[in-house]
């Protein structure tokens, strides 16, 4: 049993309160959280970790999207429009995705571990990121993707995603978690969605899907016009939209879906994500990288709908740290309140994105994982402002633990 104290304790539950001169008590659980006095004396067998001064513990940090498969990124694709980039994507994907070794996925895995990230969802359309997602010590929501929008491709399609899935099922554990993922509304044919949903809703899956991310998106599903008839069209020169938005959206209704982007999406469709409960996932640096829009922050609250952040991969950001993300999103949302903004990013990436993958961790709370980071303040600072000082001054934690077990 150890009791790991610190200036502040941040148990990030239903509010963002701070219990000052805290500590929490832990195995592979947790067992209390409290003041570090109190339960100094309540469990006086238990092996006591101090920390520097103006430290904070939080919970471990959780990135629900990311694709380690294009870890291997660093100048070779465009920025500042979508189709641009997507473009470069095709031409440079196959580069990109033989330089990505196991090696180098795992040590990006480390440094976000460094970071904080003890808990990740990787989105995986190759399987190439499978050894080391599994090697980690990080939990791993392994999202297989599929996608293939030509009728005639989508029995070979599936077939290489179900042995992607039953190959990441070989690997499940309390620390790896196969999952689906659903590319989006204009690359996946409707009859490849439906049964990669049924798979997730038989094995129980939390499923990933993009949705609404560019304005060329938007254009071609509500007008079959623009960017993307040209892009699409190399491969089918029949080519049409699949779905609607709400065809698309109302295929989710019975799974425990992460929609990813939404930049795009209207009022219709967040009420319909609302009213499926599901969660939609952030990812400002891309957004601005791709040059896609700002995601309408006060929308997604006023629909009730639960928000949680990512990194996106290294294709369409420059880092993989979520305190990197979170600042970037501090910055671009100037229309909100620093300090409140501040608390809804922190619960973005703790117990909402829990919530979100169904895991028993992103608070601090008795009886969920052990899953603890520390991270220091240069210099105290008056209680109010520290959820907003952590994200912009941390950059990487001081002790790092999942399952109780010290990494950092």
């Amino acid at each position: 049993m150890q009791l790991l104290c610190a200036d502040f304790v941040m148990p990030l539950d239903d509010a963002c309160g701070i219990i000052q001169k805290g500590a929490v008590v832990f195995e592979e659980t947790i067992i209390e959280v409290g003041r570090s006095e109190d339960l100094k004396l309540k469990y006086p067998d238990a092996t006591i970790i101090e920390t520097p001064p103006n430290s904070v513990l939080l919970p471990g940090l959780i990135n629900v999207h990311t694709h380690l498969e294009y870890s291997a990124n660093t100048t070779s694709l465009v920025y500042g429009d979508f189709m641009q980039w997507l473009y470069s994507v095709i031409r440079h994907r196959e580069r990109i995705s033989a330089m990505a070794t196991t090696e180098l996925i795992a040590s990006k895995l480390k440094e976000m571990l460094h970071s904080g990230t003890t808990t990740l969802g990787a989105i995986s359309s190759f399987g190439a990121d499978l050894e080391a997602c599994v090697q980690s010590p990080q939990r791993v929501v392994y999202f297989n993707e599929v996608l293939g929008s030509v009728a005639y491709v989508v029995d070979t399609m599936y077939t290489d995603f179900l042995n992607r899935f039953e190959m990441s099922k070989e690997h499940a554990s309390l620390r790896f978690f196969p999952a689906v993922a659903v590319h989006s509304p204009y690359s996946t044919h409707p009859v490849l969605a439906k049964k990669a949903l049924l798979l997730a809703q038989e094995e129980g899956c939390v499923v990933s899907t993009h949705f609404m991310e560019s304005q060329a998106e938007r254009q071609w599903i509500d007008t079959q016009e623009g960017d993307f008839k040209a892009f699409l069209s190399t491969y089918n020169p029949d080519v049409k939209p699949l779905y609607t938005p709400l065809e698309y959206l109302e295929m989710f209704q019975n799974a425990n879906a992460l929609f990813t982007h939404g930049v795009q999406a209207n009022h219709e469709e967040l009420t319909l994500l609302s009213s499926q409960h599901a969660t939609l996932t952030h990812c400002p640096v891309s957004n601005r990288l791709l040059g896609v829009g700002k995601l309408d922050l006060s929308a997604i609250q006023r629909h009730g709908i639960n928000l949680t952040l990512g990194t996106d991969g290294l294709s369409s950001n420059i880092s993989l740290n979520l305190w990197d993300e979170m600042r970037a999103a501090v910055l671009m949302h100037t229309d909100e309140n620093l300090v409140e903004l501040a608390k809804v990013l922190l619960h973005s990436v703790t117990i909402n994105a829990a919530k979100a993958l169904h895991l028993p961790c992103g608070s601090l709370k008795k009886g969920l994982y052990a899953d603890i980071i520390v991270v220091q303040l240069p210099e105290s600072c008056q209680s109010d402002m520290i959820p907003l000082q952590l994200i912009l001054h941390t950059h990487q934690t001081v002790m790092s633990f999942i399952n109780g077990v010290r990494y950092v």
